[in-house]
């Protein structure tokens, strides 16, 4: 089994931006990044998964499953829940679903590794 969860870095200056362009503020996201961390806790004892931190902008949210991706297309003054999610399939590789499963990749490689929560 493999599990990658990668979070914005709630201390990140485009956390707060993408709580500011959502309406609810920089330090609700950062509180809602630090909430989901203390409830992902459990699972840092499980082999397998992985949770990192990274500090890039959030152009969007990316939830995979084999071949089958949801992307969560964050739009300008829309909180997350209110903007489109398009579902991909990764059956080619030069598609939509590879685009975005790239710019997955490149950004967890530059992540960091989330400590674990006390």
């Amino acid at each position: 089994m493999r599990v990658r969860i990668l979070l914005g870095d709630p201390d990140s200056p485009h956390v707060a931006a993408r709580g500011d362009d959502e309406g609810t503020g920089g330090d609700v996201m950062a509180a809602r990044v630090k909430n989901a961390l203390t409830l992902y806790r459990p699972l840092h004892d499980i082999d397998g998964v992985e949770i990192r931190l990274h500090r890039t902008v959030l152009y969007n949210s990316i939830y995979r499953a084999d071949d089958e991706l949801l992307v969560n297309l964050h739009a300008y003054g829309t909180r997350a829940p209110e903007a489109p999610v398009i579902y991909l399939t990764h059956t080619e590789s030069d598609s939509t679903a590879t685009t975005y499963l790239n710019s997955f990749e490149r950004v967890w490689t530059s992540a960091e590794p989330a400590v674990q929560m006390t």
